[in-house]
């Protein structure tokens, strides 16, 4: 079994597996999750692999923006690498954590090898200071209103295809959700809120996927065609992959799938740049 790892530096938590070799694949999470979220998936891969904690998130320290854009978390991705001398990588996001690979992926180019896009959030390009979106300003006010655990126990099922069949996974997307704290989930919530997926991914021009779940009710298949077909206009290769029976939660649903799709599309990019 895949060892992983606890780390810490540059003001970040993060888990790593897989040793020091190769080209790492960096895993950024979503809005309700963590780095301990893409354990099975990790354990799946055949890569190396680094999932930090986002500002804010475990032990990783907030951002100094009240309002932080995707730049200020590619900024701090781009710090937390460098502490750890990765030069090169390929960039997983999933959900949240897409906005912030695909500007990851514009801003330094020349450090990603490729990237993957997970049941993606797109943003909804509001104007920072102006009034968050109605989806995103219900976060909070849940959050406030009932409490970390209970909000996850709320929350929680919504993220799975088959929640009742999936009992381990569900205890493990509720902890997760129920690890939220402040600041750091009101700033990835204004994340969201401005985020522009779509512009981003008109500008990437590395090999890029994306992977989006038959059953995802957050962020459904129909969403991920659109940023499909933004990738489309750029990317010099760009695959779509769908999972089935599995929910928002696809990477601890369906780790093996994943890590399969992401074997054979960077061995396929291997073999074209041979």
């Amino acid at each position: 079994m895949t060892a992983i790892t606890q780390g810490d530096g540059a003001g970040f938590s993060y888990l790593r597996s897989g040793g020091g070799k190769g080209i790492p694949i960096v895993l950024l999470h979503g809005i309700g999750s963590n780095a301990q979220s893409f354990e099975p998936l990790m354990r799946a891969l055949r890569h190396a692999a680094i999932a930090w904690n986002a500002p804010g998130y475990g032990e990783s320290e907030p951002l100094t923006q009240e309002w932080p854009d995707a730049s200020d978390y590619a900024a701090a991705l781009q710090r937390l690498l460098a502490h750890l001398q990765v030069k090169q990588c390929v960039l997983l996001g999933h959900s949240l954590g897409a906005l912030i690979a695909a500007r990851y992926a514009v801003l330094f180019a020349s450090q990603v090898a490729a990237i993957f896009l997970i049941s993606p959030a797109r943003g909804y390009r509001s104007q920072k200071g102006t009034p968050l979106p109605t989806p995103v300003a219900k976060r909070i006010e849940e959050l406030d209103e009932l409490g970390p655990e209970e909000f996850a126990r709320k929350r929680a099922p919504g993220l799975l295809a088959q929640p009742a069949a999936n009992g381990g996974v569900l205890r493990a997307v509720e902890c997760a959700m129920a690890a939220v704290r402040r600041p750091g989930y009101d700033q990835a919530a204004r994340l969201l809120a401005s985020g522009r997926l779509i512009e981003d991914a008109e500008k990437l021009e590395v090999p890029a996927a994306v992977i989006v779940a038959s059953d995802d009710r957050v962020t459904p298949p129909e969403s991920g065609h659109v940023v499909f077909g933004a990738l489309q206009t750029s990317s010099r290769r760009c695959e779509f992959e769908t999972i089935a029976n599995a929910g928002h939660a696809v990477c601890q649903e369906k780790p093996a799938e994943i890590a399969q799709f992401i074997a054979e599309f960077l061995g396929s990019e291997a073999h074209v740049h041979a």
